[in-house]
């Protein structure tokens, strides 16, 4: 994904507001999808029709078990509460307080670094014993916040950052989920809106932090990139003009000189913005306009 392209859509997002001055509405909803992602490529049983209920709906669900609702409510309050942290730094203290925020009462260590020596379920590596991770996560904090200071890249510093607070796996337990939440803080310092990580997205998503322990981080910022690009066109389509409303890729291509074909196979290489709808990849004109502009072939012009 060309990073112009992102940049784009990420200007015409922010003419329409500001990320603090979202409606209520948008903020909700984000919230519930990124909480059911999250929560669900971790196990959780609730399905996003339970979680609709449950935080859109504000209705009881049956049958699940109460440390899962638990969660689903507490990760969406820490969620929507990133936004009041996107201006004050990063440090440890907030990693702790982001953990006991999502697993108060749900995890008798919520909030505290683990006591124990884990292992990463399929992966080679193996994070630093447990004496160790304090001193870890203090040197994690202090190079996030000088690579930061010095303007790298911010998807670069996203996939860096990701993968070394997984690496360290700081906490017995809900290290994916804090370290995600972290992952969306540091996109709303930066002025963009969160991702969310579903549960269509877990084998990608694994693979590339496997991949990053080769020490080649490259494909999880891409993905992430991929990932962010969904996140403004969804966000578009809810305040943006008629260029923005999310079409099914058959619809634009009346006007795009691509095959509906053609668009789904740059879609799912990650070079056409899009997201997946029930099986379908959506789109928006300005997105297969800015795609012709800067990769692809020039769209027509409407008559």
């Amino acid at each position: 994904m060309k990073e112009i392209i992102l940049e784009s859509l990420r200007r015409e997002l922010l003419t329409r507001t500001s990320l603090d001055n979202f409606p209520e509405s948008i903020w909700k909803r984000a919230g519930a999808l990124n909480t059911w992602g999250t929560n669900a490529i971790e196990g959780n049983t609730l399905t996003w029709h339970d979680v609709e209920r449950l935080l859109l709906e504000d209705k009881s669900v049956a049958n699940r078990p109460v440390r899962d609702v638990i969660e689903t409510i507490q990760h969406e309050a820490a969620f929507r509460g990133l936004i009041g942290r996107r201006t004050k730094p990063i440090t440890i203290q907030t990693v702790l307080e982001l953990h006991e925020a999502v697993f108060r009462g749900v995890k008798d260590d919520a909030g505290h670094w683990r006591r124990i020596n884990v292992r990463i379920t399929g992966s080679k590596h193996s994070p630093p014993r447990v004496e160790k991770v304090v001193l870890e996560m203090e040197r994690w904090a202090r190079e996030y916040e000088s690579r930061d200071r010095v303007g790298e890249d911010m998807f670069a510093l996203a996939g860096w950052a990701h993968f070394m607070f997984e690496s360290i796996h700081p906490f017995s337990d809900g290290n994916g989920r804090a370290g995600r939440l972290l992952l969306n803080l540091h996109f709303l310092k930066h002025n963009w809106p969160p991702i969310n990580i579903l549960p269509p997205d877990r084998d990608q998503y694994i693979r590339y932090l496997r991949s990053a322990e080769d020490g080649d981080t490259k494909p999880l910022e891409d993905f992430f990139r991929t990932l962010m690009a969904s996140s403004l066109l969804d966000l578009l389509d809810k305040v943006g003009t008629k260029k923005d409303e999310l079409k099914q890729l058959k619809d634009l291509s009346r006007f795009a000189r691509h095959s509906s074909q053609y668009l789904s196979l740059r879609a799912g290489h990650g070079e056409l913005p899009a997201l997946m709808v029930k099986g379908d990849w959506m789109t928006s004109k300005r997105a297969v306009e800015l795609y012709g502009e800067h990769v692809g072939r020039t769209p027509r012009k409407d008559h």
